[in-house]
């Protein structure tokens, strides 16, 4: 097959103030006509380098191509001018970007940012332009595409926006989509809809993909073959299936490793020290949690609706679904971090929504939170002396300076921190590292019980086997309680000991870990683990995705389901089996 992307030796470095960095270090690959070819590797593997200096986006300076050829269709693209390259991107190589909100124009309606490529590469009339954005809105799955044309992209939801970046990045059909980490940013069941759109617009087009992404099990389900990357370096290279059933390479072997994998037996836990699993004592009790915000006009936000579960002593529960659908306001309601609508929140015998805010401050002690981005919740201003140090000077937990100092570095040797950077910044850490300051902060002040809101979701997979291996051993030693919220349904299987499925503001469904994902029973259950990617290419292939009700509404071309499609308004638990307990009626 004659390629028709050829990357040969290519070493791109950036001038910092420090000197020269090789952000990427001779790199070669090819890109067959119709292929998909993954590019896989961890934050600073240089994989999004390699992407940008195809398209030549990276300014130079700070950035030099130091050695090596990009061919595209026999011309090389070093040597084009930026003039040249205008005429390229968009018409010939067509990209999508991470996170669409930043590269959609929020200023210009979606339909205008289509017709303004068409116009300018297919010298389309305004009139035949706005009819090719209309079908390609169409062909990306938008419903009432005419509608939306004229919508800008704040007022499309992550998904949509995606979509949207995608139907402007193939209004041109382009022989090459770069796909730079297209679903990171999504909810599992709309990054199985992106990718299957991506394959189902390859095979129309005859496009070939490049797909850069730090999910093997997004791999498994989209590409023929893989380059594998570190630190600036290809490592392997082989066909997918290659790759999965023979890595050859130890960094490989590391990445495969670190993916929990869903269709996986769990591993058995030990039982915190001093604490007897599955003693009937609740930690926590949640009984008919309701949080509502008011929208104005009239409309009532239904973030958590009637929600009620126990947390014992000593284990994990997961809280999973997507975004909106109130796992984490409920995490933060039962904190009093927002003031509940109705319901109470029993903690070690007390129910906290009655404390004042002095005593309810002392509560706070106990239960403590980490939070999804470390880096947004970490004061930039402070070093991590202080970060920490905060909790022990509001809690009176030190009684002197020494004290103070000699509290933080055990904190920062806890997990796994080295105790002599206690003076350095946040911006001077990796996001897992962050993390593990978080999570030090969090145990400063000798709590009985965490939330930890979304601590994954910004890091490498490697990263974070290490962070909830790290939990799971502080949880073990210090004998914490856990709620874990995540979208990850395969990590949340294995760090938890039972898991609560949430939809629409309610708990749909509600289980011991490994029965939940043996024998879901709600439809929207069912759904959210079809659409997990399993790091395994067969099994990727012989898999079937079961829709979700939009999804199968627009499909069958009904015009979207009702608002609440399984009847949740007035549905209650029901215990089906033992510990077993599911939303009724569903249908």
């Amino acid at each position: 097959m004659e390629p028709i992307l050829t990357v040969k030796d290519l070493s791109v470095s950036f001038t910092t103030r420090s000197g020269e960095f090789d952000a990427v270090k001779n790199v070669s690959f090819e890109l067959g006509k119709g292929e998909t070819l993954g590019i896989v590797g961890e934050s600073g593997s240089g994989k999004s380098v390699t992407a940008q200096t195809i398209m030549k986006l990276i300014p130079s300076p700070p950035s030099k191509v130091k050695s090596g050829e990009i061919t595209f269709h026999g011309q090389d693209l070093l040597n084009k001018t930026d003039k040249q390259m205008e005429a390229i991107r968009g018409k010939d190589i067509g990209m999508i970007f991470q996170d669409p909100m930043t590269s959609l124009n929020p200023t210009i309606k979606i339909g205008k940012q289509i017709t303004e490529v068409l116009r300018k590469h297919q010298n389309m009339s305004k009139k035949e332009a706005e009819k090719s954005a209309l079908e390609m809105l169409e062909l990306v799955g938008i419903k009432n595409a005419e509608v939306r044309m004229n919508h800008y992209p704040h007022q499309f939801s992550g998904g949509m926006r995606q979509r949207a970046m995608i139907a402007i990045a193939l209004a041109c059909r382009p022989s090459l989509l770069i796909a730079d980490e297209p679903t990171t940013a999504l909810d599992v069941t709309i990054q199985a809809q992106i990718l299957d759109l991506m394959k189902d617009m390859q095979q129309k087009l005859g496009t070939s993909i490049m797909l850069i992404t730090h999910d093997l099990g997004v791999v498994a389900g989209m590409c023929d073959r893989v380059v594998v990357m570190k630190e600036g370096e290809v490592v392997e290279t082989g066909t997918t299936a290659e790759i999965f059933s023979n890595p050859q390479h130890p960094y490989t072997i590391k990445l495969l490793n670190a993916l929990p994998r869903l269709d996986e037996p769990k591993k058995e836990k030990p039982a915190p020290v001093g604490i007897i699993k599955g003693a009937n004592k609740p930690l926590v009790q949640v009984k008919n949690l309701k949080q509502y915000f008011n929208l104005g006009k009239g409309n009532i936000l239904k973030a958590v609706n009637d929600v009620s579960f126990d947390i014992f002593e000593g284990e994990t529960l997961g809280v999973v679904g997507e975004s909106g659908c109130g796992k984490s306001t409920t995490g933060r309601t039962i904190l009093r971090l927002y003031e509940p609508t109705g319901g109470s929140v029993n903690f070690n015998g007390t129910d906290i929504y009655k404390l004042s805010p002095r005593k309810m401050k002392e509560m706070r002690k106990d239960m403590q939170m980490i939070f999804q981005d470390p880096y947004a919740s970490l004061n930039p201003r402070f070093n991590v002396m202080d970060i920490i140090g905060e909790s022990l000077d509001i809690h009176g937990l030190a009684s002197s300076r020494t004290e103070r100092k000699r509290r933080v570095e055990e904190l920062l040797d806890l997990v796994g921190l080295n105790p002599s950077h206690a003076l350095r910044y946040p911006h001077e850490f990796s996001g897992g590292q962050r993390q593990r300051i978080g999570i030090a902060r969090a145990l400063a002040v000798d709590p009985k019980f965490i939330i930890c809101d979304e601590p994954l979701s910004a890091l490498d997979v490697s990263i974070q086997a290490q962070v909830v291996n790290l939990l799971e051993e502080l949880q073990q030693r210090l004998g914490l309680t856990y709620l874990f919220i995540a979208h990850d349904l395969s990590m949340v299987k294995h760090i938890s000991d039972r898991v609560a499925v949430m939809y629409m503001g309610k708990v749909v469904e509600l289980a011991e870990s490994e029965e939940l994902y043996a024998n879901p029973i709600h439809p929207y259950t069912k759904t959210l683990l079809s659409a997990i990617p399993v790091p395994d290419p067969e099994v990727e292939a012989s898999k079937r995705r079961i829709l979700l009700p939009e999804e199968q509404a627009l499909k069958n071309g009904s015009g979207g389901p009702a608002n609440d499609p399984y009847n949740l308004e007035n549905a209650q638990l029901i215990e089906v089996s033992k510990g077993h307990w599911v939303a009724e009626p569903y249908v």
